[in-house]
């Protein structure tokens, strides 16, 4: 079992914080969840989070509305100090003051670049121990553009242990999608006119990109849903 911190940053119960919350936790808007958001846009039970050797998963339990983390929508990751879970209306961050610090710290990075959602001025989190803490947004975002990055110059780790066939699938997935962006960069142009710098593409090569896009987010889709 792992020990999760959730504090809500939008929604009814903003400024609430769940501490202590031993996996699995379920959210949703019963009250037989460990997390209840009381939005009619969220499931009866719209999401879990379970504990996989030492790390946190995040699963959409195929929400009527679905489920995003920084803005992206997602059905299953592996969640990291400091990312923004987005259900409904509801916005919740992920980890405790400690674990988002530790990651800002291995990351080379301001506590501020995990967090486009602030507090009151000079804060970052909801005050310790105080379950009404009125939260802001920070300029120019919202709720509804929030979309910060998955990865902050990170690259997630390949799985271990994986069959001698699960392994060569993988090679032959990520060799894919090297030679299709190899074929990409190597067939780009670049231009310098009136001030303007820029990279023109044959226009086959920009559509095999799209449709690279479309493979890779049918991949996701599988890898969430493997029935």
């Amino acid at each position: 079992m792992a020990s999760v911190t959730l504090s809500v940053l939008e929604g009814l119960e903003r400024g609430r914080i769940f501490r202590n919350l031993y996996t699995p936790i379920t959210i949703g808007r019963e009250e037989v969840n460990s997390v209840q958001l009381n939005d009619e846009r969220i499931s009866r039970l719209h999401a879990k989070l379970q504990d996989d050797h030492g790390n946190v998963i995040f699963t959409d339990l195929n929400s009527t509305n679905g489920s995003r983390v920084n803005g992206h929508p997602v059905q299953l990751r592996i969640l990291r100090p400091g990312d923004h879970l987005q259900l409904g209306r509801c916005t919740l961050l992920f980890g405790s003051d400690a674990e988002i610090a530790e990651r800002a710290h291995q990351l080379g990075v301001r506590i501020e670049a995990l967090l486009p959602l602030l507090g009151r001025p000079g804060r970052s989190l909801p005050a310790a121990g105080s379950p009404d803490a009125e939260f802001s947004l920070a300029e120019n975002i919202n709720s509804d553009n929030l979309l910060p990055p998955l990865f902050h110059s990170e690259r997630p780790p390949l799985p271990k242990d994986l069959t001698t066939l699960q392994q060569a699938r993988m090679s032959d997935v990520l060799a894919c999608v090297h030679e299709q962006l190899q074929n990409v960069i190597l067939s780009a142009a670049e231009y310098d006119e009136s001030d303007e710098r820029g990279m023109e593409l044959p226009w086959d090569r920009l559509q095999n990109l799209l449709l690279l896009q479309r493979d890779i987010a049918k991949w996701l889709q599988q890898s969430a849903n493997p029935d």
